[in-house]
C-alpha cells in the first residue's frame, strides 16, 4: 500500500515506516552474513578470508547501486508528496532505463579488472581463485542487484516499505537453504556460495518487478507519461551521484583498508572478514533507516510542511539510539559466541582480532547513528555537497590514521581504532550542515 508521510503524528508515522526498512535490511545483510558462515563452517579457513576479500569489491557495485536506489527514490517521493503522479512515473521509468544502462557497463568493467582489483588488496595467493572465482559469480548477478534496489526504493518512495521487507525475508531465508544444499549436499564449494546468491537475488528481483510495474498501473495519471526524460536523469543525477561517489569511495577506503589488514595474515583477516559483517549489518541498517528519512523529509518538502523536517530528525534519532543499545550490548558481551558461528574454536588468531574489532567500534554506534540521521536529512532537501563533505571527512580520516596507526602500534588495533577518530569528526559535521539547511528551509 502507498503511504502519504505528510499526515500524521511525524514520530508515529516515521518509526512504522522506517521499523520495516530496518527489518528488510537486517534479512538483506544475511546475504553475505549467509555466504560467510557457511564458507567458513563448511568450507574453511581460507574460504572465510576469500569471501571477505570479494565482499570489499562487491561493496563498490553496491555502492552504484545504492546511488541508483537513492536518486530515484528522493525524486519519487518529492513528486509523490507534491501528487504530481505523470512526473513521478517518467522519472521511474527513467531511473530504470538509465539504471539499466550503467549495470552493463560495470559488468563489463568488473569482469575486465577484478582479478586487478584482488590483488591491489594484497590477496595472499592461497585465496585468491577462490576470491575471484566467487567475484564473477557475483558480477553476473548484477543486474538482479540493481533493478531490485530500484525497485525497493520506489516502494519507499511512495511510503511503503513493508511489502521489500516480505520480499527479503523470503529471499534471505530462501539463500540460507540454498547455500547450504550447494555446498553440503552438492560439494560446491565457494562457488555454491556465490550461486546460491545468484539465484535468490535474482527471484526477488524478478517478483519486485512484477509488483512495482503493477502497483504503477493502478495510479490514475492525465496525458502521456514520458518513458525517458533527460530533465529528470539530471535532476535524479543530483542526488544519485553524490551517492554513489560517496559509496565508491568509502568502498575504494575499504580496499586499501583490506590491503593493510592483509599484511597481518590470513586470520587476521578472516577475523576481520568475519567482524566487519556484523559491524556493516549495524551500519547499514542505520544506513536504511536514514533512507527512510529522506523519503519522509522529500515528501514533506514536496508537500511544503517544512515544520515536519525537525519533528522527523528527533523521531530518527530516538529510533536509532534505541537500536544502538540492543547491538552495542551484544557485541561486547556476547561477541566471541556470534564470531564462532563463522569460525572454529580453534582460530585463536582470527578470534582474538575480531572480538577486538567489535569491541572498539561498539561504544561508538550512538556516534555514526547520529550522522545517518541527519545526513538522512541531507539527501532528502537534496544537500548533497554538504552530505559528501562530512562523509568524505570520514573516510580520509579512517583510510589515513589506518596506516599510521597499525604502522605505530604494529598491531591491526590501530587499525580499529581508526574507525571511531573518523565517526566522532564527521558527526560533527553532519549536525553542523543540518542546522544550516535547517534554519534556510524555516526562514
Amino acid at each position: 500500500m502507498n503511504k502519504d508521510l505528510t499526515v500524521g503524528n511525524p514520530r508515529k508515522i516515521l518509526w512504522s515506516f522506517c521499523l520495516p526498512m530496518f527489518g528488510s535490511i537486517v534479512f538483506q545483510q544475511l546475504y553475505n552474513i549467509a555466504d560467510s558462515l557457511v564458507a567458513g563452517k563448511c568450507i574453511g579457513e581460507n574460504a572465510l578470508a576469500a569471501v571477505g576479500n570479494s565482499y570489499n569489491v562487491t561493496l563498490i557495485f553496491i555502492a552504484f547501486a545504492f546511488g541508483c536506489n537513492i536518486g530515484c527514490s528522493v525524486i519519487v517521493s518529492q513528486l509523490f508528496g507534491a501528487r504530481d503522479y505523470r512526473t513521478m512515473k517518467s522519472s521511474v521509468y527513467t531511473s530504470l532505463i538509465a539504471s539499466g544502462v550503467l549495470c552493463g557497463i560495470l559488468m563489463l568493467a568488473g569482469l575486465l579488472s577484478c582479478d586487478t582489483l584482488l590483488q591491489l588488496m594484497k590477496t595472499q595467493a592461497k585465496i585468491l581463485a577462490d576470491s575471484s572465482l566467487y567475484l564473477r559469480i557475483y558480477i553476473w548477478g548484477l543486474p538482479f542487484l540493481f533493478f531490485y534496489n530500484i525497485a525497493t526504493g520506489i516502494f519507499s518512495a511512495l511510503g511503503d516499505s513493508k511489502t521489500p521487507f516480505v520480499f527479503l525475508v523470503i529471499s534471505s531465508c530462501s539463500n540460507i537453504l540454498v547455500d547450504i544444499v550447494f555446498v553440503k549436499v552438492l560439494s560446491m564449494g565457494i562457488a555454491g556460495v556465490a550461486w546460491a546468491t545468484f539465484l535468490c537475488q535474482g527471484g526477488s528481483c524478478i517478483l519486485s518487478l512484477a509488483l512495482l510495474l503493477k502497483r504503477l498501473a493502478k495510479i490514475k495519471t492525465e496525458g502521456t507519461v514520458t518513458i525517458f526524460s533527460w530533465q529528470l536523469l539530471r535532476r535524479i543525477s543530483v542526488i544519485a551521484i553524490p551517492s554513489i561517489l560517496q559509496q565508491s569511495f568509502i568502498s575504494v577506503g575499504n580496499i586499501l583498508i583490506q590491503g593493510c589488514i592483509n599484511g597481518f595474515g590470513v586470520s587476521v583477516a578472516a577475523g576481520y572478514s568475519a567482524a566487519v559483517k556484523l559491524n556493516n549489518l549495524v551500519i547499514t541498517s542505520f544506513t536504511t533507516i536514514g533512507n527512510g528519512i529522506s523519503n519522509f523529509t522529500a515528501q514533506n518538502l514536496g508537500a511544503h510542511k517544512y515544520e515536519r523536517i525537525e519533528e522527523g530528525f528527533r523521531a530518527g534519532r530516538t529510533l536509532v539510539w534505541c537500536l544502538c543499545i540492543p547491538f552495542c550490548l551484544v557485541y561486547i558481551v556476547l561477541g566471541k559466541y556470534l564470531l564462532l558461528l563463522f569460525m572454529d574454536q580453534s582460530s585463536v588468531e582470527a578470534l582474538t582480532a575480531g572480538r577486538q574489532f567489535l569491541w572498539v567500534l561498539s561504544p561508538f554506534y550512538f556516534v555514526i547513528a547520529l550522522k545517518l540521521v541527519a545526513d538522512g536529512i541531507l539527501r532528502g532537501v537534496s544537500a548533497m555537497r554538504q552530505f559528501m563533505a562530512a562523509t568524505f571527512t570520514d573516510l580520509l580520516l579512517r583510510v589515513a590514521l589506518s596506516f599510521v596507526l597499525s604502522a605505530c602500534t604494529g598491531s591491526p588495533l590501530g587499525i580499529w581504532c581508526s574507525w571511531p577518530i573518523g565517526w566522532i569528526t564527521a558527526v560533527g559535521l553532519s549536525l553542523f550542515f543540518y542546522r544550516r539547511q535547517r534554519r534556510r528551509i524555516l526562514t
